[in-house]
């Protein structure tokens, strides 16, 4: 099947990313690994850091900057819908964070241990309309603040992913309530016309 004008326009434009040529010569899975590096080194979230989950992990590119830029001997668990190839030193769950079982999984692998960072990258299957996409997108942030209420250790830290819109301001007003500090970035390796941001939360609150 030939391709078609936008799918030539978005392979150019992919290829030509330096973003992802930096992740080829440098090993990581995915562009989205810079997007990490720059939260990471901004708020030096991995500092005294000894457990994180990650969700929506695959290709794996979060875990591999966890691992790499990490001092600590850390626990790294990573979670997805889809396989992801192994990492040494990475525990990974191939499942729908949206599942009770798959939930329940991720908290048998932590074995009631409470956790210091959070990672969720979790984006749904898009459809282009927003309508339906923005909901979806919402309810993966809303079950990862309550995976961080029910798995955080007080001053834990979470970053997640999020799309303007409908919704996004009340998810921001629900994480300065468990958080002490909560800042919203565009990395530099976003690209302009995504609606993405990421929404870095800082310092958990006891309930």
């Amino acid at each position: 099947m030939a391709k078609s004008k936008s799918s030539k326009q978005w392979l150019q434009e992919h290829f030509s990313d330096k973003y992802v040529k930096n992740s080829q010569q440098q090993g990581y899975r995915a562009r989205s690994a810079y997007k990490l590096i720059e939260i990471i080194d901004k708020y030096d979230l991995l500092n005294g850091v000894y457990s994180v989950v990650d969700l929506g992990a695959a290709p794996g590119g979060w875990c591999q900057v966890v691992k790499e830029k990490s001092s600590n001997d850390l626990t790294i668990v990573g979670l997805d819908l889809l396989p992801i190839e192994a990492i040494e030193g990475v525990h990974f769950i191939q499942g729908d964070f949206t599942d009770d079982e798959v939930y329940q999984s991720l908290l048998n692998v932590l074995k009631g241990d409470k956790i210091n960072l959070v990672l969720s990258d979790m984006a749904p299957n898009l459809s282009g309309v927003s309508a339906t996409d923005q909901p979806k997108s919402m309810y993966l942030a809303e079950l990862a603040l309550d995976f961080c209420r029910q798995s955080l250790e007080p001053g834990g830290s979470h970053v997640v992913k999020l799309f303007q819109g409908e919704g996004f301001d009340g998810h921001i007003q629900a994480l300065r309530q468990s958080f002490q500090r909560v800042v919203i970035i565009k990395p530099d390796s976003s690209r302009s016309r995504s609606r993405e941001v990421f929404a870095v939360s800082m310092g958990f609150k006891e309930s």
